[in-house]
């Protein structure tokens, strides 16, 4: 399942963000700022959000190449006064998911047809403490007025609250099933479509279409309201419902380490799984080499484009120490000269710049990308021009309908990003970039978000977005 794209994230009492943060997301989205202002806790925390809303339900905060530390290390100022509440909130806000054919996933879809075909989705989750690590206590989906939430645990037991323009109800989730919430979602509203097949628990078996037989049922959430829900809030509610307990599950972004392997004069093959620091990334390209010849086609083809256009390298190749599967190899490059081809050369033998931006190449360019990346200091030991393609390569994959989040330091990749916005080399629109600089005041970051007109002008910038590349400038040249 295609993973829907952030339109903004919220942040509150996270890390160095005390104040409650919202920062406008696009497809191609740019952190910028100085160092130790939060760039690399924003991107964990767009992680984490996935996370609560359509992973595990629990982000690991340590998972790389984030580690945020315990709860006392994430949350904004632990120790305050009392009386405060003790928990940080992370929140995003998305379209809503839809069906193959363009509908709401829902089974209520002839009701729903009434409603806005792509609703816009919010999600928050606030943490608290378990033992020294967060974990979600409440989670909570919203459609404008119309909102779920539920509380896993805590003083007033684990519940489910709902609200419209119409009232708010409670439902209180019985002992025995406060560990399967979704049990009691189906009894609220049977028609759901959590469970394709049957499923059995506490010694009972029942349908997807049955409900599961609890002594309360939404009728009872009703008795003693002045406003109870009508039909059209019980069909909001059970789509907000799906939200929590949605299968199949969005595919996860991909979050890349700011600093990637070292490169190796020859390579034994092992599992190629994914990781931050692309150590997997010579193995993908040797199963892609050995196993299909067309993917591997198209893919060499893709990164020796962008490495002719950036100046880094003209041709890439596996070479095959044996015909054996599962043996040794090295990656080899090439570079043309004006007459002739140049010589083959190792990895190892041509700097670092090649290395430490394939693994990014490959992520971005490979068939099967994922919808979302995360990614650090992509320009690491790359020369201008090299950073500069860089730039395009993000324009060209948000365009291409992926989401990128991307923390740099370079002007040239800004630069290139807002010529090629202002040339129309993409379908890439302005208002389908942002630029998130990140500002110090005092102890707390202000996230400022900008935006580029149709000229690639840098709309609602503060003085110290200027300032900070005209400090770097200045750095640059010794002054």
């Amino acid at each position: 399942m295609k993973q829907p794209q952030y339109q903004e994230i919220r942040l509150r009492d996270f890390r160095c963000f005390q104040e409650p943060q919202t920062a406008r997301t696009a497809p191609l989205t740019l952190l910028v700022g100085d160092n130790s202002t939060g760039k690399t806790s924003f991107l964990a925390a767009v992680r984490a959000v996935w996370e609560a809303a359509y992973g595990s339900g629990d982000p690991d905060f340590h998972q790389a190449p984030y580690d945020l530390g315990s709860f006392r290390e994430i949350m904004h100022g632990p120790g305050r006064r009392r009386g405060e509440p003790n928990s940080f909130t992370l929140g995003f806000r998305s379209p809503g998911p839809e069906s193959p054919e363009g509908r709401r996933t829902s089974l209520f879809e002839e009701l729903l047809s009434s409603t806005s075909s792509t609703p816009i989705l919010d999600f928050d989750a606030t943490f608290e403490s378990r033992g020294a690590a967060p974990y979600p206590a409440t989670t909570a989906w919203r459609d404008g007025e119309v909102s779920v939430a539920y509380r896993h645990a805590g003083g007033d037991g684990a519940h489910f609250a709902f609200k419209s323009s119409n009232g708010s109800w409670r439902y209180p989730i019985p002992e025995p099933y406060q560990g399967v919430p979704e049990l009691v979602a189906r009894t609220l509203f049977p028609r759901r479509t959590i469970f394709p097949v049957d499923v059995t628990f506490l010694g009972k078996t029942t349908s997807p279409d049955e409900p599961f037989g609890l002594t309360e049922t939404w009728k009872d959430l009703a008795k003693g309201s002045e406003n109870p829900p009508g039909q059209q809030d019980r069909v909001e509610f059970s789509y907000l419902l799906d939200q929590f307990f949605r299968r199949p599950t969005p595919e996860p972004p991909f979050a890349g380490a700011p600093i990637r392997s070292s490169p190796r004069r020859t390579y034994d093959p092992t599992r190629p799984v994914r990781d931050p620091e692309g150590d997997y990334i010579p193995t993908y390209l040797a199963d892609v080499h050995l196993r299909d010849i067309d993917r591997w086609s198209v893919l060499k083809t893709r990164l020796e484009e962008f490495g002719h256009g950036s100046g880094l390298f003209d041709e890439i190749g596996v070479n095959q120490l044996n015909r054996a599967q599962g043996g040794p190899f090295q990656l080899e490059i090439r570079k043309f000269g004006k007459r002739r081809r140049g010589s083959k050369r190792n990895l190892i033998d041509v700097g670092y710049g090649v290395s430490q931006a394939l693994p990014v190449l490959v992520e971005l360019l490979r068939m099967d990308a994922p919808s979302m990346f995360l990614l650090q200091q992509p320009e690491v030991h790359l020369h201008p021009s090299a950073q500069a393609a860089l730039g395009s390569l993000f324009c060209e994959t948000a365009a291409s309908g992926r989401q990128l989040f991307v923390e740099t330091h370079s002007e040239y990749i800004l630069d290139r990003i807002r010529m090629d916005i202002r040339d129309r080399r993409t379908k890439l629109k302005p208002e389908d970039v942002s630029i998130l600089f990140f500002e110090r005041l005092d102890t707390d970051v202000r996230i400022h978000s900008l935006r580029f007109d149709d000229q690639g002008n840098v709309l609602d910038a503060p003085d110290g977005y200027g300032r900070f590349f005209l400090d770097e400038t200045r750095r640059s040249v010794g002054l």
